[in-house]
């Protein structure tokens, strides 16, 4: 089978296609679309279309609601909370991204509750508009177990993703996207699925020995936190402010209530918006950062964060994406099986 060059509109219309056909409206089928086609676009292919079994099985089961109509309540002067019906996360954020920007303008700093989602993607995806809007921006989310706390034998946080998005004025924002823990498990998934080894300190059998076997993690085994205790407390941290705040479901706490069907469980999402100029320095801060970030690009072997996300996304728009014949063959037979 030869793998297939397609534009990431072309990936948006398959996603589109195979979600419409499983039971999803239009509205959440565009929004879940845009997500997965970014994600292909920027090189992330943990987080692409590599999912699509999950999302097809959650909406087969009934678990996910494919006509989910999210409701936006602004609860205070600074929280917006967002019900997103038990549908996926993308059109909650959508919906709710405008009164939690509105509300860090007018307050100076706000945060955005979502409750009732299944989160199966990139979080940079939903961060970078708001840090494109000029605020700084903040996202969390847990999973289910998967994640051995440091000291711990058996998983207890879910991956825990966070994000980080910093404005830079006329330049695309710095944005960086990472778990919890040491990888994040669709990367191992990929790794099991390929035959890759993991570097040690990935995860651990079932045993609990360390391995490189990603396949291994994946069959009964776990992840590790990156830094130890250190990545661990941060795990921690996100489990208190996504389901603790919002009264969602804690990661141990979801995989109870799960039907284990392969896709996204309900849980909860956590969002901040700051806005700059509110802190006291609105005409210094852009300068004031743009010099550091230059300092930091400047060092030999620096790492930049997203910036191989940038460069991925052009390079997507010059030459298109390249996408496994079999990953294309599959999103095919679920149009093709819909209803069966």
């Amino acid at each position: 089978m030869t793998d297939l060059t397609l534009s990431e509109a072309e990936i948006q219309q398959l996603v589109e296609q195979c979600l419409i056909a499983n039971g999803c409206n239009t509205d959440n089928a565009e929004a879940l679309g845009r997500t997965i086609a970014s994600a292909e676009r920027d090189g992330s292919a943990s987080h692409g279309l590599f999912r699509m079994p999950g999302y097809i099985a959650s909406l087969r089961s009934g678990k996910v609601n494919g006509n989910a109509n999210p409701t936006v309540t602004r609860i205070s002067p600074a929280v917006v909370k967002v019900d997103g019906d038990h549908g996926y996360a993308p059109l909650a954020l959508e919906k709710g991204r405008a009164a939690l920007i509105e509300a860090a303008r007018e307050n100076g700093i706000a945060a955005m509750a979502l409750v009732n989602v299944h989160h199966f993607a990139s979080l940079w995806v939903e961060v970078e508009p708001i840090a494109e809007a000029g605020l700084v921006a903040m996202a969390f989310t847990t999973y289910k177990p998967a994640v051995v706390p440091a000291g711990a034998k058996t998983p207890l946080f879910g991956t825990n993703p966070m994000c980080f998005g910093w404005p830079r004025g006329d330049k695309p924002p710095l944005v960086f996207d990472q778990a919890s823990a040491s990888m994040a498990r669709g990367e191992v998934m990929i790794a099991a699925r390929d035959g890759h080894p993991v570097p040690m300190g990935t995860g651990v059998d079932a045993e609990g020995n360390q391995t490189t076997d990603a396949q291994k993690i994946i069959d009964g085994g776990a992840l590790l936190p990156f830094g130890g205790h250190k990545g661990s407390t941060i795990a921690m941290m996100i489990e208190l402010l996504v389901a603790g705040l919002t009264g969602m479901d804690f990661s141990y706490e979801a995989q109870k209530n799960d039907n284990n069907d392969g896709g996204p469980p309900n849980g909860g999402e956590f969002m901040l918006a700051i806005d700059p100029n509110r802190f006291g320095d609105a005409e210094g801060w852009l300068n004031h950062s743009e010099d550091f970030l230059q300092r930091l690009a400047g060092m030999e072997g620096a790492h930049m964060p997203g910036n191989r996300r940038y460069a991925n996304r052009a390079k997507s728009a010059a030459e298109g994406i390249m996408i496994s014949a079999k990953t294309h063959a599959s999103c095919i037979e679920f149009i093709n099986t819909a209803g069966q």
